[in-house]
């Protein structure tokens, strides 16, 4: 499981050096293939174990082609899914369009999400986790929750 955030550096060639505490299992788990795509609702690329976005492509294959709605996110995910392989040094390569959609720069976090990491902006990662801590006290007791975050405790 994938936890924590990580500053990075974005190199020239739009190379990311993967947390060295991460390379090991990404090697004996996937080979170190991994696949990288465009978040639906964040300025953020999200990257998957290759088994992990194996079992997404799984779910995305039962959707209909023939509803706007799921076509559209058949096409959104798969159609930025790009390959993006270890080399030996734990780099992988971001393509540009992909750096692109995230507004990606030279300051980089790698953000821990259980199954897959998220990929921001240094600067957008703060600015969002100021926005979303600041929504949280302002909402704080004027949301409703739902059953599962009413049941969630730390």
């Amino acid at each position: 499981m994938f936890r924590g955030s990580f500053t990075l550096t974005l190199d020239e060639k739009g190379r990311l050096a993967l947390p060295a505490r991460y390379r090991e299992f990404l090697l004996s788990d996937c080979q170190g293939h991994l696949i990288c795509t465009i978040d639906l609702h964040d300025p953020c690329l999200l990257l998957y174990p290759l088994a992990e976005w194996e079992e997404i492509e799984e779910k995305l294959k039962r959707l209909s082609s023939l509803n706007p709605q799921e076509r559209r996110l058949q096409r959104v995910l798969l159609g930025n899914a790009t390959d993006c392989d270890m080399d030996k040094n734990g780099r992988i390569l971001l393509p540009a369009p992909l750096r692109q959609h995230a507004g990606l720069s030279k300051g980089i976090r790698l953000v821990g999400q259980l199954n897959k990491f998220e990929i921001w902006d240094e600067t957008a990662w703060h600015e969002r986790l100021a926005a979303d801590i600041a929504l949280e006290q302002a909402q704080a007791g004027d949301v409703e929750l739902s059953e599962r975050l009413q049941d969630f405790a730390l």
